[in-house]
């Protein structure tokens, strides 16, 4: 995306048309359409969210919560920031619990300037009108995941169809529902266990496919449930990051940082049956190349000119040729000294890439085959979540408030 209005500095006071307060606590990112923003919270009742940065402490294994939560959707006007509605969707005792970095409102809801569609994993999805009337409701769950840490995994909407990956520690299932009634047109199990990958529609120029991650193979669907072609691995037996597509490439990655496979695999259109790579292969027909250690834990990588470059949670990146994989550079620390974690996606603008840590501060990158952080941007307030850039404005969510950052 290029726009000369998109900004690439700013403060908590530098360049902020709007900041809005949003109760609750939720890491889903924000979604716009015309002069509305959406945006998804859970509140616990009779309780203040404080942000908690201790993200990585405690144990393990989590334990629900025993008291009352309300799952929210807000809904902000794009000029002002005023909340135009809310909408409670759902109250009563969470029957599941998640990671310290999750939330109970970690999916991203979507739209299609008809309708928003909100989920909530191990509730349900809602259907609302874009005055905040909810129009139909699924139930969905609850189901086990792994060690409790909830889930994650977004709907993607492809024109009059919701898709929904829905990988657990019970049975695992991809569904299609009909957008205009919820109706289910389809479940297709799954042999996966707990996954938090958002699928992808790759609309190539042979046909459109959607596209999961997994622990266990890594698979392409078409627009019926049925299996295209799937390959295993090694691969990393935890998938968070989302598979994309650039110059006629799709980009498949899972890198949990406590594994020895790490992989990110660049897939070739056309592909059928099972195109796993042999023992010591590299490529293969339709993959064009791989790299067993490149993959990272949680922030989705990006494409941006003739680059693909990888964020690793621990601060540290990298460059790599997009169509042949070739390395342009190992790993570098985008901050010397830092030792801030990053758990948002990457993009880019303007010859500018950025990664924002979970402190809430923005690094500007130079792109290209030379590393050089060129400036830093703090808003002063810990974040998790992916912005949205819409219309010459970025929208960047905090664990407190929504900011609309333009020139």
């Amino acid at each position: 995306m290029e726009d000369p209005s998109l900004p690439d500095t700013w403060s908590a006071t530098e360049n902020v048309k709007w900041k809005t307060e949003i109760p609750g606590k939720g890491w889903s990112s924000p979604v716009v359409w015309g002069d509305r923003v959406f945006v998804t919270s859970v509140i616990r009742a009779n309780s203040s969210y404080v942000p908690d940065r201790k993200l990585y402490s405690g144990t393990l294994d989590q334990v629900p919560p025993t008291d009352e939560h309300w799952r929210v959707i807000y809904c902000l006007d794009f000029n002002s920031g005023k909340m135009l509605w809310q909408r409670e969707l759902q109250r009563g005792v969470p029957l599941s619990s998640h990671h310290p970095k999750n939330s109970l409102a970690a999916e991203t809801p979507v739209t299609d300037g008809d309708r928003v569609y909100a989920y909530f994993g191990n509730v349900g999805i809602f259907a609302l009108d874009m005055k905040g009337k909810v129009v139909w409701k699924k139930d969905i769950g609850p189901f086990k995941t792994r060690h409790g840490w909830g889930t994650a995994s977004s709907p993607v909407l492809h024109k009059d169809r919701l898709f929904l990956v829905v990988d657990n520690d019970d049975a695992s299932f991809l569904l299609a529902l009909d957008k205009k009634t919820g109706k289910q047109l389809w479940r297709v199990e799954r042999e996966e266990k707990s996954t938090w990958a958002t699928p992808y529609i790759w609309q190539n120029e042979l046909r459109t496919e959607l596209i999961t991650s997994g622990a266990i193979r890594m698979r392409s669907y078409d627009l019926e449930g049925k299996l295209l072609w799937e390959f295993g691995g090694p691969l990393s037996h935890l998938a968070i990051p989302s598979p994309f597509a650039k110059n006629g490439l799709l980009y498949m990655m899972s890198g949990y940082s406590g594994d020895q496979a790490r992989p990110v695999f660049a897939v070739k259109p056309g592909a059928s049956g099972d195109i796993t790579l042999k023992e010591g292969q590299t490529s293969n027909e339709f993959i064009a190349w791989s790299l067993p250690q490149g993959g990272p834990y949680n922030v989705s990588p990006i494409v941006y000119g003739d680059h693909y470059y990888t964020l690793f949670d621990n601060g540290f990146i990298t460059c790599h040729d997009a169509k042949t994989g070739k390395e342009i550079y190992s790993k570098r620390r985008v901050e010397e000294g830092g030792a801030h974690r990053f758990t948002t996606s990457l993009w880019a603008y303007n010859n500018k890439l950025f990664a924002m840590n979970e402190e809430g501060v923005t690094l500007v990158m130079q792109p290209g085959p030379e590393y050089k952080l060129l400036g830093k941007n703090s808003l002063d307030d810990m974040t998790l979540a992916t912005p949205a850039i819409v219309r010459g404005s970025l929208f960047i969510r905090t664990g407190t408030k929504l900011y609309r950052i333009s020139k």
